[in-house]
């Protein structure tokens, strides 16, 4: 299909999606007087694909200031007329992604998006006025633009970098003393691409605001700050509670140290992880040697959701106080001095699935452990006690994370799941670690853990400010319809597009006809197919491509899906409906391979007489319109010419290229 999201390693398969792109993008800004600019569309489509999510269509607040902030600053080299041009060639790139039905619905609404560009414009001219904004080769492809060297003349940068080694090139070496400093800082602007996640459910806003205002930790931070009060209690001149204070504050808490004979407060480290918590949502403060209520807090307090979210949210910056000292000569807990880090990860590790064994996370944060401190040398004695203590803390961290509401706590067997992967010649873990978990895993009663509703809806929310793809049942239900299958048809199990197909239907107003007419508009043949593969397995029986067999626009894509399975014999159709299977498998072929691909394919099928074959594939009545004439101007031209005319095409220009463009201007 057209897809608009790529693995990273699918290089050839995004540079084609990406010309598709710009081509058709291109002739409809055309046809519709639109500013284009087919090196700024390399740009957009190229800054989304080196995202941290990777998908093409999505674009938000972020990105969008993103892309024209700093990604065209750093990695694009034109001139500056050109350069002008970023705003409204995004606009236009977004109104063509809108209008197919290519846009990601979970991102800005084209509404918004514009709005978003409209507000960004002095800052982007402020950014392209900034030279230290530019990467370095970037840098240096502006200053040979200044020294008047056309770049797309062949061995014309080669004989700048000359001219630049002989120092016969003036540059602004504190610009260049700026760029390198911030690539040293910095790092370049790519983002390393996070993996897929699984689409996950919630249950009902008003189970989830009731589960907080439930959540023991909650209500033990809202205790503690009404303890403490707008008057305040004593501090030590250590800056601790009173002994008596603690103990006192620790049964209204119920942490269960008001028994403990203790010389200091700092001694209980329940209470202490409390304070140091409520400190740092700015519920409480010192002064003047008091430990006081923060008047400011009282809207968070009154607020139990929020309270939640923000206390998991600062969770990952408490780890000195949740992982506890050892007598060792480390002056802290492994755990403590990564915790910001493996927390994080843990909790990722646990998104979208059911019960996992505590101890699989035990020896992965272990070996994570290993890796940021490189104990390889150490005494095998020291590496085993630095493995249980960070055991120990990584139960402590669970039983903070039980008390939150952000993960339950069981017992049980482990899923065959966890050992199914022990004998993989890519096991990561080493010998020792995969002979622990082989006998732990085959015990009968194991501690277990899994995210709560909270914990999912908590991990979900950071993960979308990281940038990531969360998905959620339920979030396209009132999607475009094009949009919905997009989105279906490439980031969602078979299972989980089922269940959003079904609650999209379910609303009022909505419906299959609305979802075929959708298929129906769709330019591209490849995202048709897919389009129609969704909603076909996610209505029952699969009457539908059946149905479908005599439709005018549909009827080919419901054959090919029908004859790949099995379900339609390919030697009961007529010849026009042949040629309407071939059109429909070289339009698609189009897409995919570009058109060098199709005519070199069409060469090897029909030799001498594959203008001809393409003749009456143009004339086959097929509905697709935009693939036809591409067809024709792109692939039939070509063929119908001389062997002694070479065919030759016009590849997109990468960012950093520079040339004659095709623009147009209001």
């Amino acid at each position: 299909m057209v897809r608009t999201w790529f693995e990273p390693e699918e290089a050839e398969e995004f540079e084609a999606a990406k010309d598709l792109l710009i081509r058709r993008c291109v002739t409809w800004a055309e046809e519709h007087d639109h500013p284009v600019d087919d090196l700024l569309l390399s740009a957009a489509v190229d800054a989304r694909h080196g995202s941290r999510d990777g998908r093409l269509a999505y674009w938000d607040g972020a990105g969008i200031r993103f892309f024209l902030l700093r990604y065209v600053p750093y990695a694009v080299t034109a001139p500056r007329e050109e350069l002008d041009l970023a705003p409204e060639v995004l606009r236009t790139y977004l109104r063509y992604l809108d209008v197919t039905g290519l846009r990601d619905p979970r991102g800005a609404t084209l509404a918004e998006a514009e709005e978003i560009i409209d507000g960004v414009r002095a800052e982007y001219a402020a950014a392209l006025d900034d030279p230290t904004l530019r990467g370095l080769a970037t840098f240096w492809a502006h200053t040979a633009l200044d020294e008047g060297v056309d770049l797309t003349v062949p061995g014309a940068f080669e004989r700048f970098k000359r001219d630049l080694d002989a120092g016969r090139v003036p540059y602004d070496e504190q610009v260049l003393d700026k760029i390198m400093q911030n690539h040293f800082v910095n790092g370049g602007i790519g983002e390393e691409r996070a993996f897929p996640l699984p689409p996950v459910c919630l249950p009902p806003a008003s189970e989830l605001a009731e589960a907080a205002a439930r959540s023991r930790t909650v209500q033990r931070l809202i205790t503690l700050a009404d303890w403490a009060g707008k008057d305040g209690r004593a501090l030590t001149e250590a800056g601790n509670l009173r002994v008596a204070d603690a103990l006192e504050v620790s049964a209204l808490l119920g942490t269960g140290e008001d028994g403990l004979r203790v010389r200091s407060a700092a001694e209980l480290p329940q209470l202490n992880l409390l304070l140091a918590w409520a400190r740092k949502l700015r519920l409480i403060r010192t002064s003047k040697g008091r430990l006081l209520r923060v008047a400011k807090a009282a809207p968070l307090l009154r607020d139990p959701e929020a309270l939640w979210g923000r206390a998991f949210e600062v969770l990952p910056e408490l780890g000195r106080v949740v992982t506890v000292p050892v007598v060792t000569w480390r002056p802290e807990p492994i755990l403590a001095e990564v915790f910001e880090e493996i927390l994080p990860d843990v909790l990722n590790s646990m998104y979208g699935l059911d019960e996992m064994p505590v101890v699989r996370l035990e020896e992965t944060v272990w070996l994570a452990c290993q890796e940021y401190f490189v104990l390889d040398q150490e005494d095998e004695r020291l590496r085993d006690l630095w493995r249980r203590e960070a055991v120990r803390d990584l139960g402590r961290m669970f039983e903070v994370l039980s008390d939150l509401g952000a993960v339950e706590l069981t017992r049980g067997p482990a899923d065959p799941l966890y050992a199914s992967d022990l004998d993989h010649d890519d096991q990561p873990l080493p010998p020792d670690a995969v002979e622990r978990l082989r006998a732990a895993l085959a015990k009968p009663d194991l501690p277990l853990v899994r995210l709560t509703p909270l914990g999912v809806r908590g991990v979900r929310d950071r993960l979308l400010a990281e940038g990531r793809d969360a998905p959620l049942i339920g979030e396209l239900a009132t999607a475009p319809p094009a949009e919905l299958l997009g989105v279906l048809a490439q980031h969602y199990p078979p299972q989980d597009a089922v269940s959003e197909l079904q609650g999209w239907l379910a609303r009022p107003g909505q419906d299959v006809e609305m979802l075929l007419q959708a298929v129906r508009d769709c330019p591209f043949r490849t995202r048709v197919a897919a389009m129609l593969r969704v909603l076909a397995d996610a209505l029952p029986e699969r009457r539908l491509l059946h149905d479908l067999r005599h439709d005018p626009v549909l009827g080919p894509a419901a054959w090919s899906q029908l004859i790949d399975a099995g379900e339609m014999n390919p030697g009961s159709m007529n010849e026009r409906e042949n040629l309407l299977m071939g059109a429909e498998n070289f339009l698609s072929v189009l897409e995919l391979a570009g058109p060098d691909g199709l005519v070199e394919q069409l060469k090897r099928m029909g030799g001498r007489d594959a203008y001809e074959f393409v003749e009456a594939i143009l004339a086959s009545g097929h509905p697709d319109v935009v693939g036809l004439r591409e067809l024709r101007e792109l692939v039939a031209e070509p063929l119908r010419k001389t062997a002694r005319h070479s065919l030759r095409q016009v590849p997109t220009r990468p960012p950093g290229a520079r040339g004659r463009r095709k623009k147009r201007k209001h």
